[in-house]
């Protein structure tokens, strides 16, 4: 199978393009920060937080408490990307403002914002689609899914549906990456504070939880919204870098930075509402190119980015039946041909491939960073 002529030529013109050259497209007005928009975006995803917690603890019926739940969950998915920017010093030019809002949206997720940020910063925006180090969502190969045992094949069909994907951001970031990760000498402290003080919370928010209502105020203000984060961060972060025209790359050799943060990041359009909502996390090619641009100038950069790079930029509409297609289609991965494979595909194209001699490594199905647990998402 020869790689696409479109993919091959793609891949050859931007390997030459340095980051700085993109980087020059985007107007220095993207760049500027409004204090007074990121903070009324703060209190609007706090009183929405806010208001379905009291929803979910003050409701006369379970039903009406698990629907109050459901809000409260996606307002934590929206606190988070709000956290997330913070932690990309795109708000505000202070740290420590950052650093504290930041850590205060992230509680209701129980992530640790200085855990989530040593991560996602270094490792998935420095190495974005090369899978030897960024293996957020990473792909596995015929070979791998073949070699592995029925539960981890299980579980990575599970994680590649667009109904259980949340399991892929709990077992392989939150778990690894916020519980079990202690970090290095330098970082060791603080990220043991940050651990501490999600605990209190958790157990403080827990205990006035079950106090108020039970176990059902529990599940509802507690467990609930954690699990509908979990599935959103992860539903987001599939849909930036996941499409079947979207490659991975296996060595670093066949990889760029301009390959990784403009070709290889998507854009998925949504309704006007939703996008104010998530904060456009979704227009995710600009913030990758430069992750110092505020959510709110977002779209204004995607359309400088576009003037002169739209010929490599992966826009989509989003629907259910969209992303239904993608999670079907994105299974396995060919990381020589730059292919994605359906799980029925994997056995004859692994005897075609050993027939044919083709068949020469097998990557390793945990990459380096992965097994040294550092956090990212």
């Amino acid at each position: 199978m020869m790689l696409q002529k479109s993919l091959q030529r793609d891949l050859a013109q931007l390997r030459h393009i340095r980051l700085q050259e993109l980087r020059a497209a985007i107007r220095p007005e993207r760049y500027q920060q409004s204090i007074t928009r990121a903070l009324l975006a703060y209190f609007f995803d706090a009183l929405l937080y806010l208001s379905a917690i009291a929803g979910t603890l003050l409701a006369p019926y379970w039903w009406l408490k698990l629907v109050f739940g459901l809000l409260a969950g996606a307002a934590v998915a929206f606190m988070f990307v709000w956290a997330h920017d913070a932690a990309h010093g795109a708000l505000f030019r202070s740290q420590r403002i950052s650093r504290w809002l930041g850590t205060i949206f992230m509680l209701p997720s129980f992530n640790m914002y200085r855990l989530w940020a040593f991560g996602h910063n270094r490792v998935h925006h420095g190495f974005t689609s090369l899978s030897s180090v960024d293996w957020i969502w990473r792909p596995w190969t015929p070979a791998e899914y073949r070699k592995s045992s029925w539960p981890r094949r299980l579980l990575y069909r599970l994680e590649r549906t667009p109904y259980a994907c949340a399991l892929h951001y709990i077992l392989r970031v939150w778990w690894p990456g916020m519980l079990r990760f202690r970090g290095d000498e330098k970082n060791r402290a603080a990220f043991r504070n940050d651990k501490a003080i999600t605990l209190f919370f958790f157990l403080g928010f827990s205990a006035v939880a079950w106090w108020i209502g039970g176990i059902s105020s529990w599940i509802s203000a507690v467990l609930l919204p954690f699990i509908v984060f979990n599935y959103f961060i992860a539903l987001f972060v599939f849909l930036h870098h996941t499409h079947p025209d979207l490659p991975f790359f296996a060595e670093k050799e066949d990889w760029a930075p301009a390959l990784g943060q403009l070709y290889c990041s998507s854009i998925v359009r949504c309704s006007r509402i939703s996008e104010l909502l998530i904060h456009n996390i979704l227009i995710h090619t600009p913030h990758h190119v430069d992750a110092r641009i505020p959510f709110y100038h977002l779209k204004g950069a995607y359309a400088d980015l576009r003037e002169q790079y739209g010929q490599y930029i992966h826009e989509m509409r989003f629907s259910f039946r969209a992303v239904r297609r993608i999670f079907a289609q994105c299974q396995l991965y060919d990381y020589e041909q730059h292919c994605w494979l359906r799980f029925r595909q994997a056995r004859s194209w692994l005897s075609t491939q050993e027939q044919n001699g083709l068949l020469t490594r097998v990557m390793d199905v945990a990459p380096v960073v992965s097994r040294q647990g550092t956090a990212q998402g």
